[in-house]
């Protein structure tokens, strides 16, 4: 039976828990005082949030941690009979361990209909003698006031990618994977402060028996970040048949979609030593190309226009 990496090394313990210090010292604390607070951990996906609230409950309740914990997803049991039931069920049942509380721990809190939000704050006043709730969400201004005034609200951030590199490395030794410094800070790279994301790709790696940087990016559904730079600069010099050529074969040959390109130009614009109002109207022309792809416009037409608009941008400026 093969195993999933990202369950495999999910940290057993707060101490485990890459690229969140402060989060960690924080949520140490409550330990040691054998206190909880209802808790909102706020930012992007694969950061670390699910696990520091499990590594919290093992901390806190030692090997019986399951049977004091209630975890359910808000993006598939949003509604307000979720509430209703399962969280007023498990809320109103008393404690059996010595610390007197049990946690309810709702991912994707934000994805909760206001009126299931309503409901549950409501449970929060009536069972908060027994119960402490803890929302994971990507946005906590999703989250109703009147729930984020009950609780303490700790956002946690993207990976830098040295801490990511030094866990992939831990991994690597451990499933005796050979991979050199490299490729590790090319997942890191790619993954963009997604710990998750890298872990699913350094096991692609392994499975596919390729580490080398062309690979990584081909399992993450990229193309070279060298690409996208020439791309940039093919546009920028007034080369839209150049241009046109390479968009093409990320399009039908590497299968990205218009976003991802778009995204990619981003990246590569942002790291290129060029004039500052050069760089603000590629970008400008860039957001405009995304929020056309994203509302549905043709990918091939929008392409070919935000290439045709950096071309007379390079050319203007010039």
């Amino acid at each position: 039976m093969i195993d999933i990496w990202t369950e495999k090394y999910r940290p057993k313990n707060l101490s485990e828990i890459v690229g969140q210090e402060e989060n960690v010292r924080k949520l140490k604390s409550f330990v040691e005082r054998r206190e909880l607070p209802h808790l909102i951990f706020a930012g992007p996906a694969g950061i670390g949030k699910t696990s520091a609230a499990l590594a919290l409950a093992m901390e806190l309740f030692g090997q019986d941690w399951k049977q004091n914990i209630l975890e359910l997803n808000a993006s598939n049991e949003r509604g307000i009979d979720v509430i209703r039931e399962n969280v007023k069920d498990f809320a109103r049942i008393m404690a059996s361990n010595e610390l007197g509380f049990k946690i309810i721990f709702l991912d994707e809190a934000d994805q909760l209909t206001p009126e299931a939000q309503a409901a549950l704050r409501r449970t929060m006043e009536v069972y908060s003698s027994t119960t402490r709730f803890i929302f994971s969400c990507n946005y906590s201004s999703q989250i109703i006031p009147p729930i984020q005034s009950r609780t303490v609200v700790m956002r946690f951030r993207p990976v830098k990618p040295e801490e990511m590199v030094k866990r992939l490395r831990f991994i690597s030794d451990q499933e005796k994977l050979t991979i050199d410094n490299e490729s590790l800070m090319s997942i890191a790279e790619a993954s963009e402060g997604d710990m998750r994301r890298a872990l699913n790709v350094l096991q692609s790696v392994k499975a596919s028996g390729n580490s080398g940087a062309m690979n990584i990016f081909e399992i993450q559904g990229m193309a070279n970040k060298e690409a996208f730079r020439k791309l940039a600069a093919a546009s920028l010099a007034g080369l839209f048949n150049d241009a046109r050529e390479m968009l093409d074969k990320m399009l039908i040959e590497e299968g990205l979609s218009g976003i991802d390109i778009v995204r990619g130009i981003h990246s590569a614009i942002r790291k290129e030593n060029m004039p500052a109002k050069q760089k603000i109207q590629v970008i400008m022309a860039l957001g405009d190309a995304e929020f056309r792809l994203v509302e549905g416009s043709s990918d091939n037409i929008q392409l070919d226009a935000m290439i045709a608009r950096i071309c007379y941008i390079g050319q203007e400026i010039n």
